[in-house]
């Protein structure tokens, strides 16, 4: 069965525009070029609303969920509303989305500023979930998301691909490796966490 990973956008009228077009592309590029490709689907959705939220978990069933946008000082994520103007949406609220379909639901991945207390609700309810714990840059953003999905892509457990979206940071010089913190709810262990398996960890199973 394929692993799906459902890519979430959104950047509303009068927000600071983002690349996540770029973002979307590399990610797509890591995964491609992965040894598992074939076990992972991308799904791309954009200009995202809240209630959006309901129609894209009950019609896909992901296993990753990753909102790539706006966070605000106050811990919030930012979607559209009907006109395309910023609608926030705060952690109660996606605690209780997650909760209620969570379903094949493994990671959360939130790409977006101030995003750790979000992060750190959903895992009341999800096995792990990342935040940022500041703004974060685009750049680092990006880099930290191809690198966390190539990761995947290769058979690395949760833990091991956020460790390689901190490394590709350092690699390439963008000093926001601490920006992004990897939360678990009580007695996960993101290390024994696969998406997808190796041929190797098939054939030596624990």
């Amino acid at each position: 069965m394929k692993q799906k990973i459902l890519f979430l956008a959104a950047n509303p009228t009068g927000t600071t525009p983002l690349a996540l077009d770029e973002e979307c592309r590399q990610i797509t590029e890591k995964i491609r070029a992965a040894a598992h490709r074939d076990s992972l689907e991308l799904i791309t959705r954009w200009a995202v609303r809240p209630e959006d939220l309901l129609q894209h978990l009950n019609e896909h069933r992901p296993h990753v969920v990753h909102f790539s946008g706006h966070g605000t000082a106050t811990e919030e994520i930012v979607l559209l509303d009907k006109d395309k103007n910023p609608k926030t949406v705060p952690a109660p609220a996606l605690k209780q989305l997650f909760a209620t379909l969570k379903d094949n639901i493994r990671v959360v991945v939130l790409n977006a500023c101030f995003s750790k207390q979000q992060a750190s609700a959903i895992t009341e309810v999800v096995d792990c979930a990342i935040g940022m714990n500041k703004a974060i840059g685009d750049d680092a953003a990006i880099a930290f998301a191809a690198a966390f999905y190539q990761a995947i892509g290769f058979g690395r457990s949760v833990k091991v691909a956020f460790e390689s979206g901190k490394s590709a940071l350092m690699l390439e010089g963008i000093p926001e490796e601490e920006t992004p913190e990897l939360i678990c709810r009580t007695g996960v262990d993101p290390a024994a966490i696969v998406l997808v398996e190796s041929d190797l960890a098939q054939r030596n199973p624990k």
